[in-house]
């Protein structure tokens, strides 16, 4: 109906015309006696040079038509592109109107247009000559729009450094608008003539890579673990593909590895690599390594070996579970902790099982799962798939990072494990046990309200969690002196 619409306009005014020309002998004797042979004669030609105008206008809004798009989204959410690129449905409406004034011309005025077309000849050379960059710049956009490597709404990085939103795609110049807010015109006669990278086709996801140099020290399979869990758990990293970590050099300075991985936006690209560092930071500074120096002399001496005792006190003096805990008291803990290496792919502990401590994470990342209670799926609770999915019938809750911890209610409570938790990368954890942990509770008992305050917080946020993901109705918020008897009565305070 929209396209009926807006030929309307011009079919009506040309149905007009064309009667009005039909009509012409019965309008000249009706007309010369009023206005004499000359306005009558004038009263003509304006009537057919409109004619031809105003089917060119109806040709041009033909074009129009041709040339809009279906309207609407496409199925990746952006709008769909036109059926005609916008350079050539331009050259089109030139060239009807251009037919139309050639027309009117030969048919109203009757003049030779051949004369007339051979000295325009000659004036576009001599205009084309001076305006040669300028018409080679419209030529490679009609080229471009032809081909389509861009679109609008693209990200488009045309040299190292130069990068944007493609905002619009003119007769001599396409406009992009980078990260900053600035706008940068470039000939189009540049972008065709140049490499350019297109991070929008055919997949709005692509790869790009953080380098981190670290001392020679360090071996390589720990440090590809600890920034393979940065990437991970940093926000805006995608997790299909997987991230990974490869040794990129050995340098006099030290080893330097290059972090890459995926995302979907180029617009957030500084965002995910601020997050991407932000994380490798931290997960460094918690395993007490930090990003290699440049080396003033070379000397031979032993690699130096990891400073368990001091990562263990960290841990706990960052974990709020400790946070009541006196300083010897998290000294004696940190020493009685047993350092476990879990592969990747394998549980730390299984839902449904018993157990007696608690686990802190060191280095790796983790997911939290649990078996949905559901008829249709017979996999045992503790199934998962453990590196970018999971299985059909497991929820997963959240994903730990190096710093939490995990297994607290069994350690203070005694109950199965509530859920599994399974390493996404190979990981380094921490476990504490009851009997660790008796000595300083039966000398101070106090310490078991602040603990089962925490423990309560955590298990309705895990509660609140699952509900979520089934469906289901915000669950009842954890009382915790339920869970201080439960405490007190599992270690016989």
């Amino acid at each position: 109906m929209t396209a009926l619409r807006r030929l309307s306009a011009p079919a009506l005014v040309l149905a007009l015309l064309t009667a009005l020309v039909a009509a012409k002998p019965w309008l000249h004797r009706h007309l010369e006696p009023l206005v004499g042979p000359d306005l009558s004669s004038g009263f003509d030609i304006a009537v057919a040079s409109a004619a031809w105008l105003v089917a060119a206008w109806g040709g041009a809004r033909l074009i129009d038509l041709l040339a809009a798009g279906n309207g609407g989204l496409g199925p990746d959410g952006a709008p769909r592109p036109p059926r005609i690129p916008r350079l050539l449905a331009d050259l089109m409406r030139f060239f009807v109107y251009g037919v139309a004034v050639v027309a009117i011309l030969a048919f109203v005025f009757e003049q030779p247009v051949t004369g007339l077309l051979a000295t325009s000849g000659v004036a576009i050379a001599v205009l084309g000559f001076a305006l040669r960059n300028m018409i080679a710049d419209i030529f490679a956009g009609i080229a471009l729009n032809i081909e389509h490597p861009y679109r609008i709404g693209d990200w488009l990085e045309l040299s190292p450094g130069v990068s944007g939103r493609v905002d619009e795609i003119n007769w001599r110049a396409t406009r992009l608008i980078a990260g900053d807010g600035t706008a940068i015109v470039v000939p189009n006669g540049i972008v065709a003539g140049s490499r350019f990278v297109n991070y929008s086709r055919p997949s709005p996801a692509f790869r790009t890579t953080v380098p981190i140099l670290l001392d020679q020290e360090v071996p390589v399979e720990r440090a590809k673990r600890i920034l393979l869990s940065a990437m991970l758990c940093a926000d805006g990293v995608l997790t299909t593909p997987r991230p990974d970590v490869v040794v990129e050099a050995v340098t006099p300075n030290g080893i330097s590895y290059l972090a890459r991985y995926w995302l979907d936006d180029f617009g957030r690209v500084a965002l995910v690599r601020d997050s991407v560092l932000a994380a490798v930071v931290g997960n460094l500074a918690r395993a007490g390594i930090e990003p290699a120096r440049p080396k003033q002399e070379i000397r031979r001496r032993q690699p130096a070996v990891p400073d368990t005792d001091t990562l263990r006190r960290g841990l706990l003096r960052q974990t709020e579970l400790f946070d009541a805990f006196d300083d010897d008291e998290v000294d004696a803990l940190a020493l009685a902790m047993r350092q476990i290496h879990v592969p990747a792919g394998s549980p730390a502990v299984r839902q449904g099982d018993a157990g007696e401590s608690l686990f802190v994470i060191a280095e790796g990342v983790f997911d939290v799962q649990v078996a949905a209670p559901s008829p249709a799926f017979a996999a045992p609770a503790f199934a998962t798939d453990t590196m970018d999915g999971q299985r059909p019938g497991v929820l997963h809750l959240t994903r730990l990072r190096p710093g939490d911890l995990f297994g607290e209610m069994s350690l203070l409570t005694g109950q199965p494990r509530s859920a599994s938790v399974v390493a996404c990368t190979d990981s380094v954890v921490f476990e504490l046990a009851r009997n660790h942990l008796d000595p300083v509770l039966r000398r101070r008992p106090e310490l078991a309200e602040r603990l089962a305050e925490l423990m309560a917080e955590r298990q309705s946020r895990n509660a609140a969690e699952t509900n979520r993901q089934q469906g289901a109705a915000p669950p009842p918020t954890v009382e915790s002196q339920a869970l201080l008897t439960r405490l007190r009565s599992f270690f016989g305070l």
